[in-house]
């Protein structure tokens, strides 16, 4: 079974760019138009992982072929932030989430001990800003999976996630990071042999996953940020007066994006795996991973 482990709908918030952040959505998705699209592209299983927002729920809870999960952002002990995956919850752990994600050793007791299937989403990505080696052996010691394959974030931060989520023994997920409907899909997790939520779940948690599809690059990311945009300017006539200067600024941003992105990669292969890992075959990151040492 195929599922798209890592979506967003107009429920994930405001975005987090600074000046637009009154104005702009994060996501302007419907549900209804991710459930739909989703299935359309193939995924067996829908799942919807807004930050920190259970309610796409009242929308989708009517598919039988539909499961809770979330996007928790958390601040960790060494008060960086990062973005903790959540998959098969109900509203009751929503609610503990959002209690417990400034303490994520709390957060994970919570999880582990009532079983639900939890991952560290884009380690490799400066997405939420810094990392310290303390953040790094947290997610070795608390974290059941990482985020292997994220549909948004450059070929070689998936290929260093795949690389020590294979050294440290751990899970694998996959998910487009879809804010915008054109990747819905292009990036999913997929259990064999499973026939039902349950099974899938199940196998997830067994390390029985393989992730499937394309990474991202700096086009994609700036033809997803480029429509979130349109959106904004159709849910706010008056924000199109700034159509030309962000004509300007989101291809500047979106590089800038991916310098970041490529230097954080660098920086950390070499701190935590002693080489810089490139052109690594992903399809299945668990299992088919290879070294490039230098």
């Amino acid at each position: 079974m195929r599922c798209d482990l890592h979506v967003h709908t107009r429920h994930s918030g405001m975005s987090t760019i600074p000046m637009v952040g009154r104005i702009c959505r994060e996501c302007y998705n419907d549900p209804v138009a991710v459930y739909e699209t989703l299935k359309r592209r193939g995924m067996n299983l829908v799942t919807v992982t807004d930050h920190d927002s259970i309610d796409a729920a009242e929308q989708l809870r009517r598919f039988p072929d539909f499961f809770l999960s979330e996007e928790v952002t958390c601040t960790t002990p060494s008060a960086t932030e990062i973005h903790v995956g959540v998959y098969g919850i109900d509203e009751r752990d929503h609610i503990e989430l959002e209690r417990r994600r400034h303490d994520v050793p709390s957060l994970a007791a919570y999880l582990t001990e009532r079983k639900i299937f939890f991952s560290i989403n884009h380690a490799f990505s400066s997405l939420t800003g810094r990392r310290t080696d303390r953040d790094f052996a947290m997610f070795d010691e608390l974290f059941p999976a990482m985020e292997t394959l994220n549909g948004q974030i450059p070929e070689a931060n998936n290929c260093a996630a795949a690389l020590l989520a294979r050294d440290w023994g751990k899970a694998v997920v996959g998910g487009s990071d879809a804010h915008t409907l054109a990747s819905l899909g292009s990036t999913y997790t997929e259990v064999a042999g499973a026939g039902d939520i349950r099974s899938y779940l199940r196998g997830l948690r067994r390390g029985q996953a393989h992730t499937r599809g394309a990474s991202g690059n700096y086009f994609k990311l700036t033809r997803a940020v480029a429509e979130i945009g349109l959106a904004m300017f159709a849910e706010h006539p008056w924000t199109a007066l700034v159509a030309p200067v962000l004509a300007t600024a989101v291809p500047l941003a979106t590089l800038i994006n991916y310098v970041c992105e490529v230097l954080f990669e660098r920086t950390w292969s070499r701190r935590l795996l002693g080489y810089k890992p490139f052109r690594i075959p992903i399809a299945n990151p668990a299992f088919e991973v290879t070294d490039v040492r230098q």
